[in-house]
């Protein structure tokens, strides 16, 4: 059942689930992809459940959307790389080392929880040598806690990655193609609620079998003008690696979630507009999946309690 509801002049969609728990919230802190486009940074989505505060990709922007939220960079208890492309990463430094800060808006008292792919480990090292003089004079002049700017990262494989405090989040690999292996996407579980993050993939129906009664199934997507196609040969490469609206509503339709959002949103037109339009996106989809249905924005979140509530911070209607 789909229920429209105003509160402070927010226009929300409230999508009902017959779970009662303690709500669990997830904000889309970057919609997009490497385009420096300003309205949409790249890949990074916070889920709060219960006393966790975890980050699933580091893209660009992701330190100055929780500084947004007034949610102290310190306060994320774990992070999560699907992949180990770039715009899924370039925020990583920025985290790893402003957390560390002795203010109000850091503060990080621990190391730096990371879970990714094989080669996480790797570049959590290079990065510490990469940096080693910013660290040693901070420590001396700043007298900021070594503590605080070491990793606890971690390598993982599909299956249970982190279970704490009543969450627990599995890894599913997902299919980016042949040479970006492993490529993870995940699933967040708290309360008898669960979210589901594609992370990057061309169409696998894993994810459908992962996202079987979920609250909220977030999924890329990918529209490419064939002008562009023709004209230069990277934008075929680029396509090769990610769903179209139409597999993503197929994917959808078997899942069947409360609520389907896209994110990370792959969007190449001959002629750039300044932001990326909903009608393209959703009318493809139609094709092969009819309920409910988003796409995504930066700073865009969802509650999920005994209801899925879609939020808009400007005021905008969100209905599919």
């Amino acid at each position: 059942m789909l229920t429209t509801l105003v509160r402070a002049g927010i226009v929300l969609l409230a999508f009902s689930t017959s779970t009662l728990a303690e709500p669990m919230k997830v904000t889309l802190l970057g919609t997009g992809v490497p385009t420096p486009r300003p309205t949409s940074f790249s890949a990074s989505t916070l889920v709060e459940a219960g006393s966790e505060k975890l980050l699933f990709d580091l893209g660009r922007g992701s330190t100055m959307q929780l500084y947004k939220l007034k949610i102290p960079l310190g306060a994320i208890t774990a992070n999560f790389i699907t992949h180990l492309h770039s715009d899924h990463l370039v925020g990583l430094p920025d985290m790893w080392l402003t957390g560390w800060l002795a203010t109000p808006w850091a503060s990080r008292k621990g190391p730096m929880k990371l879970y990714g792919p094989k080669g996480t480990v790797a570049m959590t090292e290079n990065l510490t040598k990469a940096f080693a003089d910013d660290i040693r004079i901070r420590i001396d002049d700043e007298h900021l806690d070594p503590v605080g700017i070491t990793f606890a990262a971690k390598d993982i494989e599909a299956g249970t990655v982190y279970d704490s405090n009543g969450v627990k989040v599995t890894a599913i690999e997902v299919n980016h193609g042949e040479k970006i292996k492993p490529s993870f996407g995940y699933v967040v579980e708290y309360g008898g609620h669960k979210v589901v993050l594609s992370g990057d993939t061309k169409y696998d129906e894993r994810i459908a079998k992962a996202a079987e009664g979920a609250d909220l199934l977030i999924h890329e997507v990918a529209v490419i003008e064939p002008e562009l196609l023709v004209k230069n040969p990277v934008y075929k490469d680029i396509q090769a690696h990610h769903t179209s609206p139409e597999e993503a509503g197929r994917i959808f339709a078997t899942a069947r979630p409360k609520l389907a959002v896209y994110s990370h949103i792959v969007f190449g037109t001959a002629k750039p507009a300044p932001d990326i339009p909903d009608e393209p996106l959703i009318l493809r989809t139609r094709a092969t999946y009819k309920g409910p249905l988003l796409v995504g924005r930066d700073m865009m979140s969802f509650r999920i309690g005994d209801m899925v509530e879609a939020f808009a911070p400007d005021g905008t209607n969100l209905a599919p």
